[in-house]
């Protein structure tokens, strides 16, 4: 057997790093530079310096795209993490009916987002919709769930909770199968009731597990598009305007490649930071 090469680890990293280079790199790159110019696609770029930026934030697009963002995201790390890990204690058992009721919530997952969408507009329709005619037969009521400036938010983190959950109930089945038996039968020997176990030894063992979910629940909430598009259009009164329909909108509405693309860097560096927040966050609450 020959002997491996102190460099052929990194000669197997090529691949990955290659199209990390080309599809993420290259394209951040392309967007920084291009948001120093104006340029609406048609005429040549003019360099503007910081104006972009300047402009995004005097205009107030930045801030209320921001903010919307940031109101789903909670919402949605907060509902996946509690329904994730809740169905996963659920389900955490063997036998036919558990493992039916794993495939049946980790399907929502594997549905594109148009799909969901054409279905909650359907779902959700103001007259027509099945939980507004349900309301309506048990006397409650219409509920404006597109067309209210404050709920329409929730609406929209609600259907990306439904989505992603089925993810975050698998990966928390994951650290929950990798937790050592042993420690849950000392603590039962012990007297620690369930309670107690899932207070005081499942939940501190699974914190690692319920960063990765936080995490990717929370890029999956920054990068709402489909949804919003098809319910909503950023609507009503610009109550959904995520970044990335923010970003939609300038460049393929407006025409503004230079606003754009400063909309693209911020919406990496914030996401970049929270995420980083996050990461040191749950390092900073495991236990020693």
């Amino acid at each position: 057997m020959r002997p491996s090469r102190p460099s052929q680890p990194f000669w197997l990293l090529l691949p990955m790093l290659g199209s990390l280079g080309v599809f993420f790199v290259y394209p951040l790159l392309s967007a920084i530079r291009s948001s120093f110019y104006e340029w609406d696609l048609l005429t040549p770029p003019r360099f503007v310096g910081l104006a972009n930026y300047g402009a995004i934030v005097a205009s107030g697009e930045l801030l209320a795209a921001l903010g919307t963002t940031l109101l789903i995201s909670v919402v949605v790390v907060v509902g996946s993490l509690v329904l994730g890990l809740g169905l996963a204690l659920a389900v955490h058992r063997p036998g036919r009916l558990a493992s039916l009721a794993r495939s049946a919530v980790f399907s929502a997952y594997v549905v594109s987002w148009v799909s969901v969408g054409l279905l909650f507009l359907w779902i959700f329709d103001a007259d027509a919709g099945v939980v507004n005619r349900s309301l309506v037969a048990l006397g409650i009521g219409k509920v404006p769930w597109l067309t209210s400036t404050s709920v329409a938010p929730l609406t929209v983190a609600l259907i990306v909770i439904w989505k992603v959950t089925g993810y975050a109930m698998v990966v928390f089945l994951s650290g929950l199968s990798a937790l050592p038996p042993e420690v849950q039968e000392a603590a039962a020997l012990d007297g620690a009731g369930p309670v107690a176990r899932l207070r005081h030894v499942t939940l501190p063992l699974l914190r690692p597990t319920a960063a990765f979910v936080a995490i990717t629940s929370l890029i999956a909430s920054f990068q709402l598009f489909d949804v919003v598009r098809l319910l909503t259009q950023g609507g009503p009164v610009r109550s959904t305007t995520v970044l990335v329909y923010a970003i939609y909108e300038q460049l393929f509405r407006d025409l503004r490649v230079g606003r754009a693309s400063a909309l693209v860097v911020v919406f990496f560096v914030v996401l970049a930071a929270l995420t980083w927040l996050k990461v040191r966050a749950f390092r900073a609450e495991e236990p020693t």
